[in-house]
């Protein structure tokens, strides 16, 4: 039963990875956060920290890859929201 546990938060994992791929492309991209909250950035990075209380309690598995990608993700997105927030304001070049 593990086994096919196991498969399945690693073949779930995937997907959400890969769903989340296209946002932080077009992020990179385009330089263009301002549809994205400071807010929902920053408390999704709290959010993070604080979760890993909580991964670092269970056996090395998939939730560990899916959780580490999802942080870098949040931390990416707030270092990118910081850097590029002024670039797309009106009147800005």
């Amino acid at each position: 039963m593990d086994t096919f546990q196991i498969l399945a938060g690693s073949i779930s994992s995937a997907i959400f990875m890969l769903a989340t791929l296209p946002m932080l492309y077009k992020a990179w991209h385009t330089h263009d956060l301002s549809s994205y909250s400071a807010t929902n950035i920053t408390l999704s990075n709290i959010g993070n920290l604080i979760h890993w209380l909580y991964i670092s309690s269970l056996p090395f598995g998939p939730i560990w890859l899916l959780h580490s990608f999802y942080t870098l993700s949040t931390l990416l997105m707030l270092i990118w929201y910081l850097m590029y927030r002024h670039k797309h304001l009106p009147g800005h070049r």
